[in-house]
């Protein structure tokens, strides 16, 4: 598995970064974290990481961006349910959204919504937020959580390369990925008290 890893970090470079990328456009924040641990073992370098997957994470967030602006409630109505969005909550974040859509965006960028960071993008594209001021702060909170959440990979990862046995870093992934799904958790919770 190392050689392997080792083997395509260092010839397929273009390819994982554009992999990357892509996947970082459709889930983010646990990609981050996996290569944080990655960069710790020495598999890839801090900042190409940090930019596909900043680059990939803004092209999702455009994407619903575009999504909301476009389509609006008729996408909301049709599909909201598969993706935890309809009109209630939409409205709801319209209210406030004209007067601190700044600190919206930048706070659902930091805190991956708390859970609403979808009904958040769709928002801002539905009320129209002008698209320069929506990436310019988009921007600025996904070098902030990028970074967090790779720092997040990187130091636990320590974890992992002092334990000595095969059991106990098995334990070390099952906590890892509990720790993720607690968080995960945290978000619907959030999400749920918020709605």
């Amino acid at each position: 598995m190392q050689e392997w890893l080792i083997h395509v970090s260092s010839n397929h470079e273009f390819t994982i970064y554009f992999l990357i990328i892509i996947l970082a456009s459709i889930e983010g924040p646990i990609l981050a974290m996996l290569f944080g641990v990655l960069i710790k073992l020495g598999y890839f370098s801090f900042l190409p990481i940090y930019v596909a997957l900043m680059l990939g994470d803004l092209f999702g967030d455009t994407a619903w961006y575009l999504v909301g602006r476009r389509f609006g409630y008729g996408f909301v109505g049709k599909f909201g349910k598969y993706i935890n969005v309809d009109k209630y909550k939409i409205e709801k974040l319209d209210k406030v959204f004209h007067k601190y859509k700044h600190y919206i965006l930048f706070i659902s960028k930091i805190s991956n919504g708390f859970g609403l960071s979808l009904v958040t993008l769709i928002t801002a594209g539905m009320v129209r937020i002008p698209f320069w001021k929506y990436l310019s702060v988009n921007l600025v909170g996904q070098f902030i959580w990028s970074g967090l959440l790779i720092s997040i990979g990187y130091f636990f990862s320590n974890l992992y390369i002092q334990v000595d046995t095969w059991m106990s870093r098995v334990g070390v992934i099952i906590l890892f990925l509990f720790v993720i799904y607690l968080f995960l958790q945290y978000g619907k919770y959030i999400k749920k008290r918020i709605v």
